[in-house]
């Protein structure tokens, strides 16, 4: 494998975002800000940019950064929740025109998840920013990975400009089983992975995952950044994961997707709390309503009784891993036990990447038990993920 990686940066303006705790210290800078390392290779070309609105370099957005420096974009690529990031999770996105700068948008999420050779005819290298989460079912990874398999089919040079992972702190979780691949599960990987995009692509060329032969990306990497770094979203990646309370909490709670639960969508706290209209009455209760982003929430109108774990102090709370606590504790309040897991459990299953976690929630194992049966697969997943790191590793 013959992958080549740029390991040099330029200080530009990076406002508060600082590296915490670690043996780096200054301010982070994203890919994107070190311009004067990926403008040279996109002078003179055709650039296909895929972006969205977390694509920001400073206080502008990068396809208006490039057009500001000259460089000719053909066209924009636009993952779930589309270009300006307004659309509900799940929502079709039809391919439009930006408004702003009158560039075609071809959507990659719904119908058509990866640019077909016809979108790329006109195109002589592509260009990847989007800021990940750095959670398995968030699905800009799966995005990337139909870019990538695009890149290679048509021999087309890749530059991604890498952004920090705000829960790359730590691996946890089940490990996907193939049997429940999804566009929310495409590799063998642990629900919290620990690794930047940068990372990831690394590992889907190294492990072909992405089949390739001697693919070369261009990875441009963060300055002061390690796994041990604390990174607050400047921008919020999509429209219910609104501050870093709910990013932290989003690999907890998003289980709830699967079942009768409410995570609180609809709301001005999603992904900080959770409850249903049958808890019990004397809980935290709150309302769902349809809001941008969540025009359709679940339970919508209902009074939900639950927990606000919006105050909670979550590194804390869970000790650096993601935590069962609350998926077992509102499968216990749920009082009709055979609806709780939606439509036969299938979405929650694809979620989970297995089917064991419904399974061992129905035989009412705690959660010490069922991290054991994970074990073995993360075991497996760090000894994968260590020959791909380029920052330093949590820990270390």
């Amino acid at each position: 494998m013959r992958i080549s990686f740029l390991f040099f940066s330029l200080a530009l303006l990076a406002g508060t975002l600082t590296a915490r705790p670690g043996p780096i210290a200054g301010p982070i800078l994203t890919g994107a800000d070190q311009l004067s390392l990926y403008l040279p290779l996109l002078k003179g070309k055709a650039v296909a940019v895929f972006a969205n609105q977390t694509s920001m370099v400073g206080r502008s957005h990068l396809v208006d950064t490039l057009l500001q420096c000259g460089i000719r974009i053909k066209k924009i690529f636009a993952p779930e929740h589309g270009f300006r990031g307004a659309a509900d999770a799940g929502e079709q996105v039809s391919s439009q025109t930006d408004a702003r700068t009158g560039l075609p948008i071809v959507s990659l999420y719904g119908s058509k998840l990866k640019p077909s050779p016809s979108d790329l005819r006109d195109v002589d290298i592509l260009l990847f920013d989007i800021q990940d989460v750095g959670v398995r079912f968030y699905t800009y990874i799966s995005s990337l990975q139909g870019y990538l398999e695009s890149a290679v089919e048509s021999h087309l040079p890749l530059v991604i400009l890498d952004r920090p992972n705000p829960n790359g702190f730590y691996v946890d979780g089940p490990v996907l089983d193939m049997k429940f691949k999804s566009f929310v599960g495409m590799q063998p990987i642990p629900v919290v992975y620990g690794m930047t995009i940068g990372e990831y692509a690394k590992m889907l060329l190294g492990e072909q995952w992405v089949p390739n032969d001697h693919f070369a990306v261009t990875v441009i990497p963060c300055k002061n950044y390690t796994h041990n770094s604390r990174y607050s979203l400047p921008v919020k990646p999509s429209p219910n994961l609104p501050d870093m309370q709910s990013v932290y909490l989003y690999p907890s709670l998003c289980y709830f997707e699967g079942t009768a639960i409410s995570l609180g969508r609809g709301t001005d706290k999603p992904f900080r709390q959770f409850g249903h209209p049958s808890f019990p009455k004397d809980l935290y209760s709150f309302t769902p309503a349809s809001v941008e982003g969540a025009r359709n929430p679940p339970l919508l109108g209902k009074t939900c009784y639950g927990y606000d774990l919006s105050k909670i102090d979550v590194e804390k709370e869970t000790g650096r891993r993601l935590s069962l606590k609350w998926l077992i504790k509102a499968y216990r309040l749920y009082p009709d036990k055979d609806s709780f897991f939606l439509k036969g459990g299938a979405f929650f299953n694809r979620l989970a990447g297995t089917d064991a976690l419904q399974r061992q929630l129905k035989e009412g194992r705690t959660e010490e038990e069922i991290r054991k049966s994970w074990a073995p697969g993360l075991d497996r997943f760090k000894k994968i993920r260590k020959k791909y790191l380029l920052y330093g590793d949590f820990g270390s």
